[in-house]
């Protein structure tokens, strides 16, 4: 009797409250409106740059700086989220966000003042190092790959900034920025009132810096850092330099151009709460190098440079499926392998390296389609990267998965 009794307050302890719930919801609403504004360059990079005269090596740089800055903001964000709660610092990143959002209207014809204005627009790509600890402290092991996952479809920021944005824009010059402007504002309030901290969650009292070295030491920080280069970099390039590819290689208009690039981000969005359900019931490691391994043999398909119908179409959306179900399991293995009050300083480290495995690619493929006419060769070194991180992330992170805390 006793032994029945038991059984059932562990079985009860693991589900979710609905706090859980109500948190993950208003965070993955948080994270697709400031992924919105971080990605809302890259729809009209094509019309600002037509109106400026930018090559494309400068088109590239002019919607990577965002990547950039959003990254590497990643990190202290995730630190100050161990420190101050996700309650106080989403509310402020969207309210920040809102800033740079409304200087790009004074800004777009002035090519070095739109980059600094891009500078500034990385803000709204750190919160994703909020949502995770947050989504995290709430939903027990068992569940926290699909709890993560689905804070992940806020990914679909990068869709809605590529289908809607230009459509917005095409009514008024203004109105876009103007939009998501008022969107951040009613969020920023919305989540002051609903988000709330786990009452017992442990607050660090080390210095930022200390626990930021203490997390950069832990040699599974890095290897996941490599893999989520790989997966979430992935999704992030194509989300910023995909309109560009297939308006340049296959001469689509920049609405279709756009159109396209939304449905493969929504194919990104789909299955990155996909790959951490999976991550729930096999290993992670496993669920991330099979994705990975499926990315790398279509980029080698992309790379022979097929008809947009239905080859190329394709191979993109094969892709995007792997690179959204990688995202997942990745963030998964974090929340397995990472000590809990250590996933904001981890989220941050790990977080920045896959916004940064979405800077270069589309600096890469600027140039070497300037130098060589071709995006072949940029195709093929993903596959070489994505090849790499299947084999790794199958020969080694099962292990990290499996080793004590003391040991990672």
């Amino acid at each position: 009797m006793t032994t029945t009794a038991t059984s059932s307050t562990a079985t009860a302890v693991e589900e979710p409250s609905a706090t859980a719930y109500v948190n993950l919801v208003v965070a993955t609403i948080g994270f697709t409106l400031t992924f919105w504004a971080w990605n809302l360059i890259a729809p009209l990079a094509n019309d600002f740059g037509d109106a400026m005269g930018l090559s494309s090596f400068q088109q590239s740089l002019m919607v990577a700086v965002p990547v950039l800055v959003g990254s590497l903001g990643r990190i202290p964000v995730g630190a100050l989220t161990d420190r101050y709660g996700a309650r106080l610092m989403f509310p402020l990143c969207s309210a920040l966000t809102i800033i740079p959002v409304l200087l790009i209207i004074p800004t777009r014809d002035t090519y070095g003042a739109l980059l600094a204005v891009g500078f500034l627009l990385g803000v709204g790509g750190t919160t994703f190092a909020i949502g995770v600890p947050l989504v995290n402290s709430w939903f027990p092991p068992a569940k926290r790959g699909f709890a993560i996952g689905v804070f992940g479809m806020g990914m679909g920021g990068v869709a809605l900034s590529g289908y809607f944005t230009p459509r917005i824009y095409r009514h008024g010059e203004s109105l876009p920025f103007l939009f998501l402007a008022v969107a951040l504002a009613g969020y920023a309030v919305l989540s002051w009132f609903f988000l709330r901290d786990r009452p017992d969650r442990v607050i660090p009292t080390m210095p930022l810096t200390q626990r930021l070295g203490q997390a950069a030491r832990l040699r599974v920080t890095w290897e996941l850092a490599a893999l989520y280069a790989i997966g979430f970099g992935g999704i992030v390039a194509f989300g910023v330099y995909l309109p560009t590819y297939l308006k340049t290689w296959y001469e689509l208009s920049p609405t279709d151009a756009g159109t396209k690039a939304a449905g493969f981000a929504l194919v990104t969005v789909v299955f990155r709460p996909i790959g951490g359900w999976l991550s729930d019931r096999v290993h992670p490691a496993v669920v991330a190098s099979w994705a990975l391994g499926v990315v790398g043999v279509f980029a080698i398909g992309q790379a022979f440079d097929p008809e947009l119908s239905p080859g190329g179409t394709i191979c993109l959306l094969v892709m995007a499926a792997g690179l959204g179900t990688a995202s997942g399991a990745v963030f998964a293995l974090v929340a397995r392998v990472t000590p809990q009050p250590q996933v904001g300083s981890v989220t941050g480290i790990v977080g920045a390296m896959g916004g940064l495995g979405g800077f270069v690619p589309p600096l890469v493929m600027g140039a070497i389609y300037s130098a060589k006419d071709t995006y072949s060769i940029g195709f093929m070194l993903l596959s070489d990267l994505a090849l790499a991180g299947c084999v790794y992330a199958f020969g080694r992170m099962r292990e990290a998965g499996a080793a004590k805390p003391s040991e990672r």
